[in-house]
């Protein structure tokens, strides 16, 4: 088992295209680690270099106790999972699996039983005589995690392995995957784009932008106390919604006002805020902290519904506010009108204050 260490790593194209600037990453042995951002922000080319599917320009990287800079990716001790599944379509799954042993000369009732071992684990047993296209994808999916596995490898490198599959498929195999980290208690690296996966996967997130680390942390942590604007935009599902306004003294606290509304902040909240007063800030409001006005007598703002969207089990309010486009998740009980004024009230202590111009969180 294995953790893994960058240490001022640089990856520059020809052309002199800097995808990671200066990359220090600590994963930890055993760690479940899910690298999280937009296209191109580098997460990829990341995942790409600890494979040694791609040069590290610059710097130092570490799996174990042994950098591995100049190491080939079959000495590496890492098994990748592609997005494609990359299957044998000629191969039946058995063969498939015992591809990678087979190479190794491992002996034949080794690949046998292992083999057999992952199939049980992935629910395959009943599949090993089939060819890659009779399997749905959840199944192909399951065959490349077979792979991987009977390798036993120190690292597990998954590359967006669930962004082909249907949403109730990626559901299930999010599960399975982490059940799968679970029992064989290895290091996995996991890359996608989808914050959802990252946020129900991960030991911890590594959200990046620009081949950048804007914050590392667990999932609760970048929920609740995001570093900055990209951060708090990012993890959450709707977005959190972000206001213009300005910070006023009020008694003996502060209250950041905006488009004629005006809502309090708690006494820890006025104290970071106290060299703001006077000043413009974005704060920022989860779609889920917003509740029904009667019950809260501060924080009211009124709005009017562009859109009504029931969910089910929740209703999504697509609102407008002063001019300000806000989203808000409310109880499934909540029947408003388009284009009715709606007042609803804001959970004061929930709000997030960030500075204009540095973008950074200045509190929570």
């Amino acid at each position: 088992m294995a953790g893994i260490t960058f240490t001022h790593v640089n990856k520059t194209y020809p052309g002199n295209v800097e995808v990671v600037p200066d990359l220090n990453l600590e994963i930890k042995d055993k760690e479940f680690v899910i690298l999280v951002g937009p296209s191109g922000c580098g997460k990829s080319t990341t995942l790409r270099m600890i494979a040694g599917l791609e040069d590290i320009t610059s710097g130092e990287l570490r799996i174990g106790d042994r950098v591995v800079n100049d190491v080939a990716p079959k000495d590496r001790d890492i098994a990748m999972v592609f997005q494609n599944y990359a299957l044998y379509p000629h191969m039946s799954v058995y063969k498939n699996i015992a591809f990678g042993l087979q190479l190794r000369k491992v002996p034949k009732d080794e690949i046998d039983k292992k083999v057999h071992e992952a199939a049980k684990i992935l629910d395959l047993e009943h599949l090993l005589d089939r060819k890659p296209k009779a399997l749905s994808g959840g199944q192909r999916q399951r065959v490349a995690l077979g792979r991987a596995m009977v390798r036993n490898p120190s690292v597990f490198l998954l590359d967006e392995p669930l962004s082909n599959l249907d949403a109730k498929l990626r559901t299930s195999m999010r599960s399975e995957i982490s059940k799968l980290h679970k029992r064989l208690d290895t290091t996995f690296v996991y890359v996608t784009h989808d914050q959802t996966e990252a946020m129900t996967m991960g030991d911890r997130i590594c959200v990046m932008k620009d081949g950048i680390i804007q914050q590392f942390d667990t999932p609760q942590t970048l929920y609740d106390t995001p570093c900055n604007l990209f951060v708090a935009g990012f993890i959450g599902s709707p977005q959190m919604n972000f206001i213009n306004a300005k910070i006023v003294r009020e008694g003996s606290g502060v209250s950041a006002q905006f488009g004629g509304f005006s809502l309090p902040l708690n006494a820890s909240k006025s104290a970071a805020l106290k060299n703001y007063v006077g000043k413009d800030v974005i704060i920022g409001i989860r779609p889920e902290d917003f509740v029904e006005a009667d019950q809260a007598d501060a924080g009211i703002i009124s709005t009017k519904v562009d859109l009504a969207e029931l969910m089910g089990s929740e209703t999504n309010l697509y609102l407008d506010c002063a001019g300000t486009k806000l989203i808000a998740r409310m109880p499934a009980s909540v029947r408003v009108a388009e284009r009715a004024q709606y007042s609803l009230a804001v959970k004061l202590d929930k709000i997030h204050v960030f500075d204009m111009e540095t973008e950074q969180a200045i509190c929570h």
